[in-house]
């Protein structure tokens, strides 16, 4: 090259290595998502609660934008589909909390997913609920760290026997860890050890607190100053919908304990934030994923948990970031779990990915004051016991002014009579205190008419076939099946079920079967598995007996031959004519 030529090159690439230096790419917002578990709309202190001491929280919502309408599904993990999808929970295969209701097919694609394909570090602190095997693990739909609880809960039937809220048994990445604490002072620790590992990049953390979900485990030092208080309903504000019965005094100092002991964890988190400069350009979003499950103050709202009545599906949600909102704003837009994925992705500067169909809508006009124009639009939400919702059960429909709502059915039980439908106008009776059915029968008609086209809608996107817990794959081996998982027969967890699972590939497994200790000889274990198929001829059921010695809590069998694709497995024990499940199956593939 000329000596001329050469030099105007080396002078080009100095500019343009000049005015890349002079103008470094934007960097993204954090994001941290703070959700809790069954902390009603009454448990905060901003929120008009006398006795309840949240000061980091009251200050957080000084901070932040409040959305004073916001709405969640009367139970929780149908509340976290939705929020990690942006999607009603029906779509997603997520249609209760337990017995194999509460897994996420894994062709959703997550907000974890959507934000670490641009670059995000992703990582979730506490519970999940949307599947503890593979593919439908944490690890296995966008975060690249996890910390936490199988199932439901602490202390339900997918963990290990005994397991509490102290020192209680973690998943880490898959693996399973002993951790030493309380559960959310855990899951803070690493959440804060996650921002501070990667607090030159753009991080999302999800922090999903189990508290204060039961069992109501709780230290001492955040529990006796609540025991020693009067916690009688007669003690907090008459508002809106009266409080029922006598109140459980010492449940509410429990749960109040455990609310606390949350609060002081997130201002060990916000202090983080602030110690690493990070405050002003992350985005933190705090809500709660239902409303209580106990009976206490609840701001006035009617019901609780589990029903469709505002008590149990408004909750808290204030939305802090410094450079871009206004603090001690309010939205009196109605909003909902729906929502907060395509928030995020807007405020990050992330593209919709090809392929996903969102429900919700993008809150950033209305955060931000810029919504001249927003259209009214109807929310709906349900809860039900059951593989498949039933028409009306526990249901509502929510627009900016009305609101539609059936409760027959609520709590898990069966609708005992025809629907009851209600009308309540919102905007004069937020407390949902005077039923305008009879006044108003063509709102009613409309509101009905949109939630039987939404139910059709939501039900045609895959119908409810259950997702599938692979086994036989690299990705986990052995694979520990729980009553979790299973779909039971009979009431409550059941006493017996089965698994839907997804044999990968055609290979010799051993099967163990872990039960409660047989004290006697003369019981027998068994382990069939049915092809799931249309074809008859294929679907023969393979199965396996042995019988079980005294003193026995558990049995394998070796060496057993396993064909590929879609099946049901059942495991129990027998003893004459009476049959049990067994509490956990361990899969796994040795050749």
């Amino acid at each position: 090259m000329p000596t001329t030529r050469l030099l105007t090159a080396v002078l080009l690439l100095g500019v343009a290595a000049t005015t890349a230096m002079a103008a470094p790419a934007v960097r993204r917002p954090n994001v941290v998502l703070i959700m809790t578990d069954d902390q009603g709309h009454g448990d905060l202190g901003v929120h008009g609660n006398p006795i309840l001491r949240t000061p980091h929280l009251d200050a957080f919502s000084r901070q932040s934008v409040d959305m004073v309408q916001f709405y969640v599904s009367p139970v929780c993990a149908p509340t976290r589909a939705s929020l990690m999808t942006g999607r009603y929970n029906y779509r997603t295969g997520v249609v209760d909390t337990y017995r194999g209701r509460a897994m996420m097919y894994s062709e959703e694609v997550t907000l974890a997913e959507m934000l670490a394909e641009a670059g995000y570090r992703t990582g979730i602190f506490g519970k999940w609920h949307l599947g503890d095997n593979y593919p439908l693990r944490p690890t296995d739909q966008g975060f690249s760290e996890a910390l936490v609880h199988r199932g439901g809960g602490v202390g339900q039937p997918a963990d290990p026997p005994g397991n509490t809220y102290f020192d209680a048994v973690l998943q880490h990445n898959d693996k399973t860890v002993k951790s030493k604490g309380y559960c959310s002072d855990v899951f803070t620790d690493g959440a804060i050890d996650f921002i501070d590992a990667h607090q030159r990049d753009p991080f999302f953390v999800y922090l999903a607190y189990n508290c204060p979900h039961t069992p109501l485990q709780v230290a001492d030092r955040d529990y006796l100053p609540y025991k020693k208080k009067n916690l009688a309903h007669d003690q907090f504000p008459a508002v809106g919908y009266p409080l029922r019965g006598k109140a459980d005094q010492d449940e509410t100092a429990r749960v109040y304990g455990m609310v606390s002991n949350i609060d002081d964890n997130l201002g060990r988190l916000f202090a983080k934030l602030d110690a690493l400069k990070l405050t002003d350009d992350t985005i933190v979003i705090f809500l709660t994923d239902n409303g209580p499950q106990q009976e206490r103050y609840k701001s006035g709202l009617r019901g609780r948990k589990a029903t469709a009545f505002e008590g149990g599906i408004r909750v808290p949600c204030f939305i802090r970031w410094p450079v871009r909102l206004q603090p001690l704003s309010k939205v009196d837009r109605i909003a909902a779990h729906i929502d907060i994925a395509p928030t995020l992705l807007e405020a990050c500067g992330v593209a919709k990915p090809t392929g996903v169909n969102f429900d919700g809508k993008s809150l950033m006009p209305l955060l931000t004051g810029q919504a001249d124009e927003w259209p009214d639009r109807t929310l709906y939400f349900q809860s039900h016991r059951g593989d498949v919702p039933e028409l009306y059960r526990n249901a509502a429909a929510r627009s900016q002014r009305y609101k539609l709502v059936q409760t027959e059915g609520s709590f898990g039980k069966p609708m005992e009579s025809d629907p009851v439908f209600e009308l309540y106008d919102m905007l004069s009776d937020p407390f949902e205190q005077n039923n305008l059915a009879n006044e108003y029968p063509d709102i009613l008609a409309k509101l009905k008419q949109g939630y039987e086209n939404w139910i059709r809608d939501v039900g045609g996107t895959r119908g409810y076939a259950p997702p599938r817990i692979h086994l036989g794959t690299p990705h986990e081996n052995p694979v520990v099946l729980t009553r979790q998982d299973w779909r039971a027969n009979g009431p409550g967890w059941g006493l017996t079920g089965h698994w839907e699972v997804q044999v990968a590939e055609a290979g010799t497994y051993d099967i163990m079967l872990r039960f409660a200790t047989v004290e006697e000889a003369g019981a027998t274990a068994h382990v069939t598995l049915t092809p799931a198929t249309d074809d008859v001829q294929a679907r023969e059921t393979n199965a396996w007996d042995a019988g079980i010695p005294g003193a026995c809590d558990r049995h394998t069998f070796r060496g057993v031959r396993l064909g590929p694709g879609p099946a049901r497995l059942d495991a129990w024990i027998a003893r004459g004519n009476e049959s049990v499940g067994v509490h956990y199956v361990d899969v796994q593939r040795i050749d």
